[in-house]
């Protein structure tokens, strides 16, 4: 068997020499992707009128982006690590262009689906493959301020993908939001090309192929109960289906991969309570900020009455208190100086503290969503860099695109997971609340069919309860698995630092024993 590639023996001892260049490079790729995760939700219009698109058409057009690349994320690092993390960039970057000038110039619904979903697979590797790389370029002491740029790039494209496809909207016709990736695409490519040093491992191992395969199935039909659920009932047939298809082959992909030599994803992983503390901590993370926005954005808009363009505006100091506090570096100075536990359990307790203000102060208004927002906010700067290296440091360099596909695997799974139940919470306690005569199927529906003012505004008052209700239940998730995971991260960092002191000891033993053998042959 081939021994595993060095990671990083060409790089200079801090590091790649232009090692931020780089940075920069794959985050501006990074960043297109993800705006194409929420960009095409304003365009639902026109695209309705000039494709004559169904709303099953516009559901799928939106979810086959985000649903093939979920589905891939494990497969897309495995690929990385094994034929070349730079090689794996460039065919994303090349799927993802592509992709991108078909959908810009589809004539039909179909035509755009399968465009999605071909820059869904491009995604998939440019996501894993631009953490992968940051790993590789970056040594230790600089490593968390790197991923910590890496998060921001990652906040910003999920807050101003609606505000960046509103503004192509005002001025260019709907393909115009996809044809603008081009450009950025190749200059993107020809960077990469010339800048990233390439890295890879494993090439003597016998590729993982029923294990990549399991995986994208299982990951599919996962979050594809995960979106069906808020439409279709989380009781019905098809998100029930799913959703045991979904499980039942993921727990056929893990017992795969304890049986085979060389895993696509090592389960031992799991055996290392630093690997499953971060793990808890980034799928909780997630969890708490998807599930807010979504019904935050609906707050807004129905209760106290802002436009889709006005409503992502005021979303937006979230995201914006990200890039702030990242691009300062503080999360980066508190790991160092704090340590990763200590900075977990203060970020996810801002992000905690945040969701209750939005609670307690925004039900009527927007200025106590406001300091909510900026709370959580600073929360999450200091909590998703440090969860991110945590996974990332707990996973050997070899697998550096395994590490991150798990962590983008993670943030899909728990944005889903968070939209579900709180979403889930809400529902309960507006149903609960809402006239029995006008029924609660839905807020816009309730709106609807109210017969008075008076009936309008109890209904809204339903729904600010059950935000509040909600909200507050996730406060107390994102709280209590934030101490959990900063108690296991503590411990597994006793646990090495007492692993490392009794190595310590043993090897001053045998010199102690050597030095006195030393000293007394001569005299035999």
């Amino acid at each position: 068997m081939t021994a595993p590639a060095a990671p990083r023996s060409d790089l200079a001892p801090h590091g790649h020499p232009q090692r931020w260049l780089i940075l920069g490079v794959i985050c501006l790729a990074q960043l297109t992707v993800l705006l194409d995760n929420t960009v095409l939700n304003v365009a639902i219009p026109s695209l309705t009128t000039e494709l004559d698109a169904s709303t099953a058409d516009v559901q799928w057009m939106i979810n086959a982006y985000s649903l093939v690349q979920a589905g891939l994320l494990l497969t897309a690092g495995s690929s990385a690590d094994r034929y070349g993390r730079k090689k794996m960039l460039v065919v994303g970057l090349a799927l993802f262009g592509v992709g991108s000038l078909v959908a810009g110039l589809a004539q039909s619904s179909g035509q755009l689906i399968a465009a999605r979903a071909g820059m869904g697979v491009g995604g998939a590797l440019l996501l894993t493959t631009t953490l992968a790389v940051v790993v590789q370029i970056f040594d230790d002491t600089e490593r968390v301020k790197a991923i910590g740029i890496w998060s921001t790039v990652s906040s910003l494209g999920f807050a101003a993908g609606p505000l960046f496809g509103g503004f192509v909207l005002d001025h260019f016709w709907w393909g115009a939001i996809f044809l603008i990736n081009i450009p950025v695409a190749l200059i993107a490519l020809a960077a990469v090309v010339r800048l990233v040093p390439e890295s890879k491992s494993g090439q003597g191992e016998r590729p993982d192929l029923l294990g990549a395969l399991l995986s994208t199935i299982g990951m599919t039909a996962v979050v594809f109960a995960i979106i069906s659920g808020p439409e279709h009932g989380w009781t019905s047939g098809r998100v029930l289906l799913t959703a045991f298809v979904g499980a039942a082959v993921m727990a056929g992909f893990v017992l795969w991969e304890l049986h085979i030599p060389n895993p696509m994803l090592d389960m031992h992983f799991f055996r290392n309570q630093k690997f499953v503390g971060a793990v808890a901590g980034a799928i909780l993370v997630a969890f708490g900020m998807g599930g807010s926005l979504f019904l935050l954005t609906q707050h807004l808009q129905f209760v106290l009455g802002y436009g889709p363009l006005e409503a992502g505006l005021r979303t937006a100091p979230m995201a914006l208190t990200v890039v702030a506090l990242n691009l300062t570096g503080l999360g980066a100075r508190l790991v160092r100086t704090w340590g990763t536990p200590v900075v977990i359990a203060a970020g996810m307790s801002g992000l905690a503290a945040g969701l209750a203000a939005i609670a307690v102060l925004g039900r009527h208004g927007y200025g106590g969503m406001l300091f909510g927002l900026v709370v959580m906010g600073a929360g999450i700067a200091l909590a998703m860099p440090a969860m991110a290296n945590a996974i990332m440091s707990a996973i050997p360099p070899e697998k550096a695109g395994v590490g991150a596909g798990v962590n983008g695997t993670l943030a899909e799974f728990g944005n889903g997971l968070g939209v579900a139940v709180l979403g889930a919470v809400m529902n309960a306690r507006f149903a609960a609340l809402v006239p029995a005569a006008v029924g609660a199927s839905s807020l816009p529906a309730a709106l609807a069919a109210a017969g008075s003012p008076e009936a309008r505004e109890q209904i809204k008052d339903a729904f600010a309860s059950g935000l509040e209700v909600s909200q507050l239940a996730g406060a107390v998730a994102v709280l209590a698995g934030g101490l959990v995971a900063a108690l296991l991260l503590r411990r597994a960092e006793r646990s090495e630092a007492s692993a490392s002191g009794a190595a310590t000891t043993a090897t001053s033993q045998v010199e102690k024993a050597g030095d006195r053998a030393d000293s007394t042959g001569p005299q035999a």
